[in-house]
């Protein structure tokens, strides 16, 4: 079993051959706009798109804490959008990370992963608005997706 590659790059063109997921944290207040998701929007508005309906129709669905929308956009490319955050980090007491939510959807993209036999590629995950740290979010990764023999990327971008 090999550990998480870190590379420098941009998590929204991942590297690599074959099916792809490309996990990211979201808020559970359908909030989409600042963060990572804005560069997933400007490569393609189907995860966007898609959030803001599965929230709009939450009542309905299963949107919450620890939830995973999988959004194709391409045709060996898929967004998986965790919801791992409580609120967002204006006006939240503490950091909207949680990391049970994260853990949650974690195993949701590892049985996707094996289905599709795809690899996931993600940005430092929990740790930009959502205010968390990687050496919480990382071991979740490794128990989730790497004990598995999923192939893990995580990029950090330049700027």
């Amino acid at each position: 079993m090999s550990g998480i590659v870190y590379v420098r790059g941009d998590a929204t063109a991942p590297q690599g051959k074959g099916i792809k997921l490309i996990a990211h944290v979201c808020n559970d207040l359908g909030g989409w706009g600042k963060g990572f998701v804005v560069a997933l929007s400007r490569r393609w508005p189907e995860p966007e798109a898609s959030y803001r309906r599965w929230h709009r129709e939450r009542a309905g669905n299963d949107f919450g804490l620890g939830a995973v929308q999988f959004v194709q956009v391409g045709p060996y490319l898929w967004v998986a959008n965790m919801v791992g955050q409580r609120g967002m980090k204006r006006g939240s007491k503490g950091s909207p990370v949680r990391y049970d939510a994260i853990d949650t959807a974690l195993a949701a993209v590892a049985e996707e992963a094996v289905e599709r036999g795809a690899s996931v590629h993600m940005p430092r995950i929990g740790t930009g608005l959502a205010g968390g740290v990687w050496s919480r979010v990382e071991p979740l990764i490794v128990e989730r997706l790497i004990a598995r023999n999923i192939s893990v990327t995580v990029y950090d971008h330049d700027g």
